[in-house]
């Protein structure tokens, strides 16, 4: 990436040498010995341990458990539809796509560190079908990230598709888009350094008549705002926010567009675009430098080539195909420097 991540300037306002804050929770807590069931699997699992010893999966972080494929809400092992957009749930713990998806290749995982200009710094081969992230824990540690929690994220082979999902951390995982994107409530966007909330906001209802038939003052186009996009401060405040009608499209960018950010250098001139399409919003990268990313929410299917932000360090998903391509070009050019 071209400037720092958008995670730096977030957290420019904290204060001075704080390292990963945990909001404080008051749960209802077992006893360590005792047999949880997995909110994924639903196989008996130990309360004192952190992932289940069938699937692998987290048993402790925020949201863990099945989550609906389309709009990421929380769905219980029974459930026939989700209960937050009525979309069915044909499979417990189904992925949200965003990228093409990658094909396993015997269980391996091979991740690129790159550096802020996309350039390859360093590579890491796990033979195992997951592996964690984090600051402190973790297969792969980035101990001098502030922005990374201790224990921040694990990638994972589920049934043949290379899933991320963050494990409760406080900066999340960020995953870049690479193709247009379909928004659901409560999705959240990274542009440049800008952290940006989708919401909806349903279709209002019809106005009661006037009792003197006198007829109100106001714009009326667009005539209905359905969703928002809010754009967050590093403590999670509320500052700017516009409106999404039906038929309006709302471009982004640091000197062009419906909403501009000047202040912010990492962000392209123009830079994304959401586009109305009926009821439903998309996202799209608009040729930006530094992309677009989307907060993981569940399990987030991967593609050959992806992009995952941790914190503050950029990870490209490293694919068998390219593997073997740098190989056969690295036959060819010995073949082309062998003696006649």
């Amino acid at each position: 990436m071209a400037k720092s991540s958008g995670l730096k300037a977030m957290a420019a306002e904290a204060a001075p040498g704080q390292s990963t804050r945990v909001v404080a929770r008051a749960p209802v807590v077992p006893n360590p010995g005792e047999a949880v069931p997995c909110p994924f699997c639903g196989a008996s699992a130990t309360a004192s341990q952190p992932f289940c010893p069938h699937c692998g999966r987290r048993l402790t972080a925020p949201g863990s458990g099945p989550t609906c494929a389309r709009c990421g809400s929380p769905v219980g092992l029974a459930n026939k539809f989700c209960a937050t957009c009525g979309a069915s749930v044909a499979e417990t713990g189904t992925s949200r796509r965003v990228g093409s998806g990658a094909t396993r290749a015997g269980g391996a995982i091979t991740l690129v560190l790159l550096d802020d200009l996309g350039a390859p710094v360093q590579r890491f081969e796990r033979k195992s079908p997951d592996t964690t992230i984090g600051r402190q824990d973790g297969d792969i540690r980035f101990p001098e990230d502030v922005f990374l929690s201790p224990l921040h994220a694990k990638i994972s082979w589920e049934k043949d598709t290379l899933v991320v999902r963050d494990l409760g951390s406080r900066n999340g995982t960020w995953v870049f888009l690479e193709g247009p994107h379909r928004l659901v409530d409560g999705d959240l966007l990274l542009i440049g350094s800008q952290v940006i909330r989708f919401r909806r906001l349903g279709y209002p209802g019809p106005h009661p008549p006037d009792a003197d038939a006198t007829k109100r003052m106001g714009s009326l186009s667009p005539s209905a705002d359905i969703a928002s996009l809010t754009q967050l401060r590093s403590d999670g405040s509320a500052r700017d926010v516009i409106q999404l009608s039906p038929g309006r499209d709302v471009s982004i960018g640091r000197e062009s567009g419906d909403w501009t950010f000047p202040y912010d250098p990492s962000m392209s001139a123009r830079h994304a675009l959401v586009r109305s399409e009926d009821a439903d919003f998309v996202v799209v990268d608009a040729n930006s430098r530094n992309g677009v990313a989307i907060a993981a929410r569940g399990d987030v299917a991967l593609g050959p080539n992806s992009r995952v932000l941790v914190g503050d360090k950029l990870l490209r998903i490293r694919s068998r195909r390219e593997d073997l391509s740098r190989l056969l070009d690295r036959i060819r050019r010995r073949c082309a420097v062998l003696p006649q």
